[in-house]
């Protein structure tokens, strides 16, 4: 699919369909006395051309039979006369514009490919307003929504019943010269988001730890800048990886520690990005059972290496200068045989520490251990590690918000910052000090678990213990937001690549 901007008129484009965007009308809406025709005072002159000149009073018809003001999500679409130079047209509200921002045309953009989509649109035309006026800012934003909203893993189906049609998208009244290095940038980092996307939909028999490994490893060949080292089973031990390795021990599949390097130029910034890569959760012993243990979904445990992925993909494409950046992933599966680590065994992590698994499914922290000690002797400026750690924290913040626990208040807002500016949600948890409590080992220097209440708070306090040099770490739980069951706004349903946006704006500034 081809995404282009011109300075095109809506009045003066011939196409399939159009999509337009537009603010509500709060004194429209508040006037009982206007009738509904009025309420069109959103419209542009160039627009109110277009509906005149072009679609024979369509939009107009269609703002009046629907009441139609531009709130927030609201759409009404409709089919042109035959003898118009456009068939199809779409109506969408951006709401209050004093609330604007680059998430609302992301989303606008992808209601116009999914109405396009149904429709059987071959060309598509987006005339929106600029955002703040920063036209490369909406193009972008407008970009990756059609670019994520497109996007149908269709992998592992045996026949499409809905194949695609939409060929072209043009947004118009745009100057190409500031718009298209942002529609290319957009295409650079969803290419990323994608990569996460289909490495957490894709089962387990098909995503593996050597699949993550060869995955890293392809990235690395697609730029001078990048290099890849796999560290193997033997390399681990002899780095003392007793947490990551007890719980990969009873797998048929060998762990793989996956650390791939971007550095161009010189670093003015050393970042380390962690992801958890459990690629198959049973529970272990404490096996996953009964309704709600949701052991058919655990192919995404590796959420975090898959964002993790995704940005390195991404910025294989982007290229951004004066940094260098770890990608660091403990790869394995949590399976169940005669050498699984049972509940009581002790786990000695490579920075000495003793913990006493009390819980086998509480795994994910395990592996994370090693990997943010490894971090920790990089000199890095700063660690991120991102995973699908705990239901407490869906339990806590939902299916749409990730939580986010820092020991550094500039690094938050940092990552904060770089969320808001992708659309993705995360919410400052507190590192309850107390609550470690729960932790304590009568045997060892702690447990891997503690109370249900305060879940994963805990779990965080657990994987600060493994951060001793680096200053600024942050964890980021993202269980809830890795994956949904049905579309919503650009996300179809399966795994989502939530985090690869966030990542990418946190490492290119």
């Amino acid at each position: 699919m081809n995404i282009l901007s011109s300075v095109t008129a809506p009045h003066t484009w011939h196409g399939d369909a159009l999509a337009i965007a537009i603010f509500a009308n709060p004194k429209a809406s508040n006037d009982q006395s206007e009738d509904s025709a009025k309420k069109a005072l959103g419209l542009s002159e160039s627009l109110k051309n277009l509906d005149i000149q072009v679609l024979g009073c369509t939009l107009t018809d269609l703002i009046t039979e629907s009441e139609f003001t531009g709130e927030l999500g609201a759409s009404v679409s409709g089919r042109v006369g035959l003898d118009y130079a456009i068939r199809k047209v779409i109506l969408i509200g951006l709401g209050d514009p004093a609330k604007a921002n680059p998430d609302i045309w992301r989303k606008a953009a992808a209601a116009s490919v999914k109405w396009a989509r149904k429709e059987k649109v071959k060309t598509l035309a987006l005339a929106f307003p600029a955002y703040n006026q920063d036209v490369s800012v909406t193009a972008q934003a407008i970009a990756e929504g059609v670019l994520l909203a497109a996007h149908h893993d269709k992998r592992f189906k045996s026949k499409d019943a809905n194949p695609f049609f939409l060929e072209q998208v043009e947004i118009l009244e745009t100057d190409p010269e500031l718009a298209s290095p942002a529609i290319a940038k957009a295409q650079q980092t969803i290419d990323g988001v994608i990569l996460a996307r289909e490495l957490v939909s894709a089962p387990a028999n098909i995503v593996t730890p050597i699949t993550l490994a060869e995955t890293a490893i392809a990235i690395a060949a697609e730029s001078s800048y990048f290099t890849a080292k796999i560290l193997e089973q033997a390399d681990c031990e002899a780095l003392n990886m007793g947490a990551f390795l007890g719980v990969a021990r009873a797998s048929d599949i060998p762990p793989k520690f996956i650390h791939l390097t971007y550095s161009n130029g010189d670093p003015q910034r050393k970042l380390a990005i962690i992801g958890k890569g459990v690629t198959f959760d049973s529970g272990g012993l404490n096996l996953k059972t009964g309704v709600g243990s949701s052991i058919e979904l655990m192919k995404t445990d590796m959420g975090g290496s898959a964002a993790a992925l995704g940005a390195a993909k991404a910025i294989a494409h982007l290229q951004p200068t004066d940094i260098e950046v770890h990608f660091i992933i403990a790869a394995c599966e949590n399976m169940v045989n005669g050498s699984a680590m049972r509940p009581g065994d002790i786990l000695t992590a490579s920075n000495g520490k003793t913990i006493e698994v009390n819980n086998t499914d509480a795994e994910g922290r395990l592996t994370l251990a090693d990997a943010l000690v490894y971090a920790d002797k990089l000199d890095v400026d700063a660690i991120v590690d991102l995973a699908t750690l705990t239901g407490a924290c869906v339990v806590a913040l939902g299916e749409d918000i990730a939580g986010m626990w820092s020991i550094d208040d500039a690094w938050a807002e940092a990552i904060a910052k770089a969320a808001k500016n992708a659309g993705e949600k995360f919410w400052r948890m507190p590192l309850e000090e107390p609550y470690f409590d729960q932790l304590k080992s009568v045997v060892a220097d702690f447990k891997n678990t503690g109370s249900r209440a305060g879940g994963a708070i805990t779990g965080a306090l657990f994987l600060k213990q493994f951060v001793q040099k680096t200053t600024a770490w942050a964890h980021l739980d993202i269980a809830g937001p890795v994956w949904i069951e049905r579309e919503s706004g650009y996300n179809n349903a399966g795994g989502t690549g939530f985090a690869v946006r966030t990542l990418v704006n946190l490492i290119t500034g």
